[in-house]
């Protein structure tokens, strides 16, 4: 079978950009392209029982094509990925056990069941508690049965770095199906809200969330690879993703990925000076040429609104008051409903009902950890303080991820300004949570290594 994490990177590119186009062309085709993607890694996992880690490349790949998915209807219904993800980590837990240190994940999952049961005693009659459960844990479910599969998982880090590769290319096909059917952004921009028509029709928060992950991507392709074909490739690419992230005008994606950038790059300058110095440096600065002139471009696309955006202006260039845009009212309810219910909270997804009876708006949450307040009271300020200091101590005797705190940057920053709506956040936690090995040489490349110290002998 072919393993097309093997493909080099311009063919993986290529290849997803000619799919897109035939989607455009044929909408139906986005559903047969996602099942025969399923069928894909699952033929994989069967065949290869798990011995490279295939069940981290499909949950990898899936995650990052949800929000494509999602924009295109693709899906039996709306939290599809998570749950796939699921199967996918526990197909692979039963194919190759855990970790007996990864007991703190199973404590987290079973932190959660109070909430259900506390639910289950204040949910209107009229209302589903199952779709109202499901919807608010399916997420932190998530999170936890892939912490749980991850937890000190032995991966080499070009295993890591082939998965990461081939799931640039979902994040090319949304990043490109954005170009070639939103309208002139002209025509749509104007005011500093965020914008679903250059998002596609679907939520700007989660399309620049997508659009950050293929940022961040290229950008450590871009400075980690010496291949200056393939530089070129990921530097346009990054360039590409960041400004489709910025005409959504919605901030938290494009910003996490800056810091996930930043994460990286204090990573290696204190693992790696010497080499930071001399080879990291002059593509930096390329970086920060193309950023300031795709910068340029886009305040001329939009006529200076993305400049108000980011400086949190209106059209008119008024100061708005609220820096999270609505964020904080909905923060201030959930904090009033832990005051209330301190010990248990209110119960798992009966935020939206408590916010709708105080104020008679029902709304979403956009902040997992105001959540966690409201619905599971202290239980929830338990399990957060589980999944902060668990990878953080790991990280102590275990430093071979130079990705660990971007991925847990990713994982804080988004679930703060977009909650767990999509897959990625769960699922690039338990990334940080790999341990990562240097790949083994083989006899051959050992003996050429040894043989100029043997020269000089």
């Amino acid at each position: 079978m072919i393993k097309f994490e093997k493909l080099p990177y311009t063919f993986i590119i290529a290849g997803h950009i000619v799919i897109t186009i035939f989607m455009i062309a044929v909408p139906f085709l986005v559903k047969i392209f996602f099942y025969a993607a399923i069928v894909y890694f699952v033929l994989r996992l069967l065949t290869s029982a798990n011995k490279n880690n295939e069940v981290i490349l499909a949950a990898c790949y899936l995650s990052c094509l949800e929000v494509f998915l999602r924009m295109n209807n693709a899906m039996l219904f709306y939290e599809m990925i998570k749950y796939l993800v699921i199967i996918f980590m526990v197909a692979g837990l039963a194919l190759r056990g855990f970790s007996l240190k990864s007991i703190p994940f199973v404590f987290y999952l079973l932190l959660l069941v109070p909430s259900i049961v506390i639910a289950s005693q204040n949910i209107p009659i009229d209302e589903s508690l199952r779709k109202a459960v499901a919807f608010n844990l399916s997420g932190p479910v998530t999170l936890g049965v892939v912490a749980l599969y991850c937890f000190q998982r032995r991966i080499t880090a070009t295993r890591l770095e082939e998965i990461l590769k081939l799931s640039v290319g979902p994040l090319v096909m949304l990043c490109f199906y954005l170009f070639v059917v939103t309208p002139d952004i002209r025509d749509v921009v104007t005011n500093t809200a965020s914008n679903y028509a250059t998002s596609g029709g679907y939520g700007p928060n989660q399309v620049a969330t997508a659009l950050g992950i293929g940022m961040f991507i290229c950008f450590i392709r871009f400075l980690r690879i010496k291949s200056l074909r393939l530089n070129i490739l990921d530097i346009i690419l990054f360039l590409a993703f960041t400004y489709r992230g910025w005409v959504t005008f919605s901030r938290g994606g494009v910003l996490t990925a800056f810091l996930m950038i930043a994460a990286v790059i204090f990573t290696l300058f204190f693992l790696r000076r010497s080499e930071f110095r001399f080879a990291f440096i002059p593509k930096l600065s390329v970086i920060a040429v193309g950023l300031v002139l795709a910068w340029g471009y886009t305040s001329l696309a939009t006529s200076g609104l993305i400049d108000k955006r980011y400086a949190n202006e209106d059209a008119a260039g008024r100061a708005k008051e609220d820096l999270s845009t609505g964020r904080a009212e909905l923060i201030t309810i959930e904090l009033e409903a832990f005051l209330e219910n301190p010990i248990g909270g209110i119960g798992a997804g009966m935020v939206k009902y408590y916010r709708a009876k105080k104020d008679g708006i029902v709304a979403a949450s956009h902040n997992e950890t105001s959540r966690l307040l409201s619905e599971h009271g202290s239980i929830g300020i338990l399990s957060l303080l589980v999944l902060i200091i668990t990878p953080l101590i790991f990280r102590l005797s275990h430093k071979g991820n130079v990705y660990f705190y971007a991925f847990l940057i990713f994982w804080i920053a988004t679930i703060n300004h977009s909650a767990m709506r999509i897959a990625a956040p769960a699922f690039f936690y338990g990334m940080a949570l790999l341990y990562v090995v240097k790949p083994k040489l083989k006899k051959k490349q050992i003996s050429e290594k040894k043989l100029p110290e043997l020269a000089t002998l």
